[in-house]
């Protein structure tokens, strides 16, 4: 293990916010510390995070299409939501998660197969909740590749039917360089790309390059399609995704992009911190409901130190 701090930005008044209104009896207490979260996760890749994956949930009236959540390269479903997925279901959501792209299930490391074969995944595993909830559509809210991902699903797999709106933190929309890879490699500490193992262990690390053959016939055409809102959420402090504003779609009237320092300046998230930071979480509300807006927290900067797997 080695250590690491990071600064998680916290407001009493938001975080009192977040609880609106259970989607049942049970409450789950939301995890906003990135280190501690992760590294809980890690080690119970196969569980699904806290409140996701209750099968017989039904869609209130006011949040009728359920979430799906797609976790990003490298991570898997628990590690990457430790904090958004109470955090939908505290709000009324219901919620659902899996792993895709990995060696096998159980693998804390996932999202590293052909970002093709985890848009098959992602288009089966909707039609199960579809199937499930009775719902006519879902709710993505994904995170690197897993923001990137769906747009496959949406525009080759018939996706575009079943998705109303896509929430990305921080998703590889337009790429990113060899160094951003090299760099969450070496963050997790589960992948040496200098040692020539790649392409051969991370087919969709190679595909998540600026200008690989992958994103360019994704992107042909243009980034979006009609009938979908979405909404990306960025960190200037993304190492990972680099430039930072290669996550950001082209303008369009159902496109909001969103820079969480634009609305906080102490935010000091990172590429895997965004999932548990305060203020994007915030925003992931916000763009699942824009008709009852939640107010962005940024008022104390705390020292959190945790351990981090590596």
């Amino acid at each position: 293990m080695r250590r690491r701090t990071l600064a998680v930005v916290v407001a009493a008044a938001g975080i009192t916010a977040f609880a609106a209104q259970p989607a049942s009896a049970a409450w789950y207490p939301v995890d906003y510390h990135f280190n501690i979260g992760f590294t809980a996760g890690f080690f119970a890749p196969g569980s699904a995070p806290a409140g996701a994956n209750d099968w017989s949930c039904k869609p209130s009236a006011a949040h009728p299409d359920p979430v799906v959540l797609v976790h990003g390269t490298l991570e898997n479903m628990n590690d990457n939501w430790g904090g958004a997925s109470p955090l939908l279901v505290d709000n009324g959501y219901c919620v659902f998660a899996f792993n895709y792209g990995g060696p096998s299930a159980s693998s804390p490391i996932q999202g590293t197969g052909t970002i093709e074969g985890g848009a098959a995944q992602l288009s089966s595993f909707v039609d199960q909740v579809l199937a499930a909830t009775g719902a006519a559509q879902v709710d993505l809210v994904g995170h690197s590749q897993g923001g990137m991902m769906p747009r496959y699903y949406i525009k080759n797999l018939g996706g575009a039917a079943k998705v109303a709106k896509l929430v990305a933190l921080s998703p590889s929309n337009n790429g990113t360089t060899l160094d951003g890879i090299t760099q969450l490699a070496q963050q997790l500490n589960i992948l040496e790309p200098a040692n020539g193992l790649l392409s051969a262990a991370c087919a969709a690390c190679v595909e998540q390059e600026v200008g690989s053959p992958f994103l360019t016939a994704l992107n042909a055409g243009g980034e979006t399609v009609p009938g979908i809102d979405y909404t990306v959420i960025g960190t200037k402090d993304d190492e990972v995704v680099t430039p930072y504003t290669n996550a950001f779609l082209p303008a369009a009237p159902n496109v909001t992009n969103i820079t969480v320092q634009g609305q906080c300046s102490l935010d000091q998230s990172d590429h895997l911190e965004i999932g548990y930071d305060p203020v994007a979480l915030t925003d992931m509300l916000n763009a699942l409901d824009p008709a009852h807006p939640q107010p962005v927290p940024c008022e104390v900067v705390l020292p959190v130190t945790g351990p981090l797997i590596g």
